[in-house]
């Protein structure tokens, strides 16, 4: 229905490429912010996206926040599509991040739980974006959103036999450190219990390879940690962190879950 393309202030040819695209499509609409000088970790992503949200102007049955670093097949939407339209629940989905190795195309994150769909590519359905009051403007948003659409009631996928390349890593423009930490900080603004989060580190420790597990787990819980000793501020919702610290509990305790 249309394309809301946002330069969020980049440096390099950028704007002139998203200009070009609506020059040449009616429904593609440029939208340029300044730069505003650094990186914005949670808080830039969104505050982009509602640049884009707010200047829609179709009518829309579903939503769809897209990174500037992907690609994916010509029939991408439709079989996303395909898959909310016979499954009414469904009220977040996204096709598989993957990357390649070689020549080989293969899953960014092996192992994850299927609930949880990868931040740079959302669908939301419009009854089910409407339910959670949108996104929260802050590292987490894109694990606070799908918490609190199962939380009402809504089931959100990774659809495992779509994939969509993702031609830079995640976290690779912060550097290894800081995303493992920004990742951490996340984890503590989307309510996680702190037991939770201290297995979840000494899992990653043992079960990546020596020595990036190491520090991925020492990052992730110092960034979970730093948030408590800041005090920052975590989801104003406190039935949502009940919710989800109901919901580890349930895991650790092998009943089920959205982690099982």
């Amino acid at each position: 229905m249309q394309w809301l393309l946002v330069d969020d202030g980049s440096s390099d040819g950028t704007a002139a490429i998203v200009d070009a695209a609506a020059r040449e499509h009616p429904w593609i609409v440029a939208i340029h912010r300044r730069d505003r000088g650094f990186r914005q970790a949670g808080t830039g992503v969104v505050e982009a996206f509602y640049a884009g949200y707010q200047a829609i102007t179709a009518p829309w049955r579903y939503i769809v926040k897209l990174d500037g670093d992907l690609s994916f097949a010509p029939d991408y939407f439709e079989r996303c599509i395909e898959k909310l339209e016979s499954d009414r629940q469904l009220g977040i989905v996204g096709g598989t991040c993957s990357v390649f190795k070689g020549e080989d195309l293969v899953t960014e994150f092996p192992g994850e739980p299927q609930f949880h769909v990868r931040g740079p590519t959302k669908i939301y359905r419009r009854e089910c974006f409407e339910a959670i009051g949108g996104l929260v403007k802050a590292p987490g948003w894109d694990t606070i959103d799908q918490m609190k659409a199962n939380m009402l009631g809504w089931k959100t996928a990774t659809l495992e036999d779509i994939p969509i390349v993702h031609h830079r890593s995640t976290g690779h423009a912060y550097g290894s450190w800081s995303n493992f930490t920004k990742n951490g900080l996340a984890n503590y603004i989307s309510g996680y219990h702190p037991f939770f989060m201290l297995l979840k580190c000494m899992k990653r420790a043992i079960s990546r390879r020596f020595p990036k597990g190491v520090l991925e787990s020492c990052g992730l819980f110092y960034g979970f940690a730093r948030g408590y000793l800041t005090r920052a501020p975590r989801v104003a919702d406190a039935a949502l962190i009940r919710y989800v610290q109901d919901q580890q509990w349930r895991a650790l305790s092998f009943r089920s879950s959205l982690w099982r």
